[in-house]
């Protein structure tokens, strides 16, 4: 039987909350099993009260408590669970004192505060106090003198430490909501020691919560040097004493997968953590697969995507409209087609929607109607036995009809995106972006007609600056930056990539394509969509979506991607199956450290956060302040494989990484694992934030250039 996933977890685990820390009723992951493609998620049953009637409740969350919720739970399920409002911790409200209200926030001084007042004024019935990370026991104390004082104790009924201050955006693919900041702080002059450890531990509890909701106690690996050592370090810490002070831990509960104490080696996952600055290319490149080209090019966040479209194609100037769609575990079409290159994806379209038309029309001819709607009234000529059958099918007809649609359009405004920026044309290039020379690189720059977004032009010069073997003078870099000004690029960022560039570059790991791309005579790898357009705008035409779409995709290419491994996948190849790992990605993963929170001797030091961060930037490994190294890895523990990783990426976090891992996990388990009867590989991939390359380049790369200038 296959393990649950990460979002199973957490969504086990919110609706326990949701029923008032009682166990759910039915197995959650009956309810939010992605590989129940096709069906709806059924309706939860919230616990009842004396009367036999359902406990309804208010819900009240802070900022990350409304981000942890919103990405696995939709206003449905909390319905699901007798939710019948949900409020923000900050903002104003108005006292419903009949209704028990749950708190879903982070234990800090202000929300305590608030939660305070709420108890003054007698908001609520009472309360359940839910925690998202531990809460210190300075703050609890004086939380309970607060309480004290006010005399409302005998308003709460339950404080629980959930552990669950990170959010869940795929099955396996999680960040802890610290910003996209995160990046800068590590690595800016300017941050504060007091920032910088601030941030840490906020990374360090993240990680143990992440751990803790997963059920097992990983094995740890970083390289020396840099925040991933001082994180790394301090969590090994954290498990370690949790396991040695707490009488009944967090691993030896019922809903762990394997206790503390009977688990194995093998059986537990090793925890990859690297700095940001070993590879920026993910951060930057321009992908092909939807779900990239979605937080790329439609900027998802929270799996939610907001689509400007015209109100009137026609007339322009009646201004734009905004939707915004939700991206839900119960979306068959993204399960299947999020990793998937995009032309892949409007095929996949076209035929689903070929197989709901023949659906439809079979069920409506069973009954005697002539469409769907028909079914709906009084129709003497149907069947009663048909009709019956009919009605029970419409709910999953009509769910797929809206996912369809949904895609439809997400499609369509990835395609004007493509088209406007030429993003296939960047693709292209970037896969061959060491074979780029610099009188190339100079004349791509400098051509006005490649693309309508000054920022593509300079992600793609990032790219090949970091790539290239070729040695680039100051005279060529003053011609590449003044290419880039006059076409509407701003710089600045280019001061701090020359500053990491010698620092990264021995880090990245570059591959050749573990299969060349399938090159035909007639050169046909990067035939135009039109094979397919004309099926496609029936379907458009019918969805209401307008026949523009054929011009859109007329002449985007549909090229499949190479099937080659990034840095960080080679890196953790290495640690996961190092038989089959190259021997240059063994050669830079030797040197990492080994930490065995369950093991007396394989423990780490607590560095310094300034001393870390100053190496990291000056790209210095090796001992931390004088404190020692932490623990070599023996040369059984280096050589030793795992079927399980969690990897985490301390500065940033790539759509395009968690894909690659993905894909390779699943080509190495389809090649010879499952065959030999061994364990499915499972990569869990996580960081401080997910962050998109616009955001990236301005946000951070900028602004750390800004300061260097």
């Amino acid at each position: 039987m296959q393990s649950q996933s990460l979002r199973d977890r957490q969504v086990a685990s919110l609706e326990k909350i949701l029923n008032l820390n009682h166990a759910s009723p039915e197995p959650s992951t009956v309810h939010h099993d992605s590989s129940a493609a096709d069906g709806l998620i059924p309706k939860a049953t919230p616990i009842l009260n004396s009367d036999g009637d359902p406990i309804w409740k208010v819900l009240v969350f802070d900022n990350l408590g409304r981000d942890v919720i919103s990405s696995v739970l939709r206003v449905n399920d909390l319905r699901g669970w007798g939710v019948t409002i949900h409020l923000n911790l900050s903002s104003p409200r108005h006292p419903i004192p009949d209704v028990p209200v749950l708190y879903l926030v982070e234990p800090t001084t202000a929300n305590l505060t608030l939660i305070n007042q709420d108890l003054s004024k007698n908001l609520y019935s009472e309360a359940y106090i839910n925690f998202l990370s531990s809460i210190p026991r300075p703050l609890m104390e004086d939380f309970a003198a607060q309480i004290a004082e006010g005399g409302t104790a005998e308003s709460i009924s339950q404080v629980y430490d959930q552990y669950l201050n990170f959010i869940v955006a795929e099955p396996d693919l999680f960040s802890l909501g610290l910003g996209k900041e995160t990046y800068w702080a590590l690595n800016s002059a300017n941050a504060k020691d007091e920032e910088i450890d601030t941030l840490v531990e906020r990374i360090v509890s993240g990680l143990f919560s992440v751990v803790v909701t997963m059920g097992v106690i990983p094995i740890i690996r970083c390289p020396r040097g840099g925040a991933a050592e001082m994180i790394a370090a301090k969590l090994d810490r954290k498990l370690r004493d949790h396991i040695l002070n707490s009488k009944d831990n967090l691993f030896s509960n019922q809903g762990s997968r394997s206790s503390a104490t009977s688990a194995t080696l093998s059986s537990r996952p090793v925890l990859v953590i690297v700095d940001r600055n070993v590879d920026l290319i993910p951060m930057l490149s321009h992908s092909w697969t939807y779900q990239s080209l979605v937080h790329d090019v439609l900027k998802m966040r929270l799996n939610r995507i907001t689509i400007e479209t015209p109100i009137d194609e026609d007339n322009p100037a009646k201004g734009r409209t905004k939707k915004a769609y939700d991206l839900t575990s119960k979306d068959f079409f993204w399960s299947r087609n999020a990793g998937v290159p995009f032309p892949q994806v409007a095929e996949d379209i076209d035929t689903e929607l070929t197989k709901y038309k023949d659906d439809a029309n079979e069920i409506t001819q069973k009954a005697g109607a002539s469409s769907l709607e028909d079914l709906q009234t009084d129709n003497p000529n149907t069947s009663a036995h048909h009709l019956k059958a009919a009605i029970t099918l419409l709910p999953e007809l009509r769910e797929r009809k809206a996912i369809l649609d949904m895609h439809m359009n997400i499609a369509t405004a990835l395609l004007k995106g493509i088209k406007d920026r030429q993003l296939d044309n960047f693709f292209q290039i970037e896969e061959g972006i060491t074979k780029q020379t610099k009188a190339m690189m100079l004349e791509l720059l400098s051509d006005a007609s490649k693309g309508n977004e000054p920022l593509d032009k300079l992600r793609l010069f990032i790219i090949w600056f970091l790539s290239t073997e070729q040695e680039v003078s100051r005279t060529d870099m003053e011609r590449f930056e003044e290419a880039l000004t006059k076409a509407g690029a701003d710089t600045t960022a280019l001061i701090y990539v020359k500053k990491v560039r010698e620092v990264t570059r021995m880090t990245m790991m570059t591959s050749a394509p573990t299969q060349p791309a399938q090159q035909s005579a007639s050169g046909e790898l990067f035939r135009g969509f039109s094979s397919i357009s004309n099926r496609l705008t029936d379907r458009l035409a019918s969805g209401a979506l307008g026949t523009n779409f054929e011009n859109l995709i007329s002449g985007v290419k549909n090229f499949l991607p190479a099937n080659k491994d990034i840095t960080i996948t080679k890196i953790v190849e290495s640690l996961m199956d190092p038989t089959s790992a190259s021997s240059s990605a063994i050669a830079k993963t030797e040197d990492y450290l080994y930490f065995d929170p369950r093991s007396a001797n394989a423990r780490g030091t607590m560095p310094a956060p300034s001393q870390s961060r100053h190496q990291q930037a000056s790209g210095i490994s090796g001992t931390l302040g004088g404190l020692g190294p932490g623990t070599q890895a023996s040369f059984g523990q280096r050589r030793q494989g795992f079927s399980e990783a969690i990897v985490f990426t301390v500065g940033g976090g790539s759509m395009d990484e968690y894909g690659n891992l993905q894909d390779w996990a699943k080509r190495t388990s389809a090649a010879g694992g499952a065959a030999a009867g061994a364990p499915r590989k499972r990569v869990v991939y996580g960081s401080t934030e997910m962050v998109n390359a616009e955001d990236f380049v301005i946000g951070e790369l900028a602004r750390l250039g800004q300061e260097d200038r």
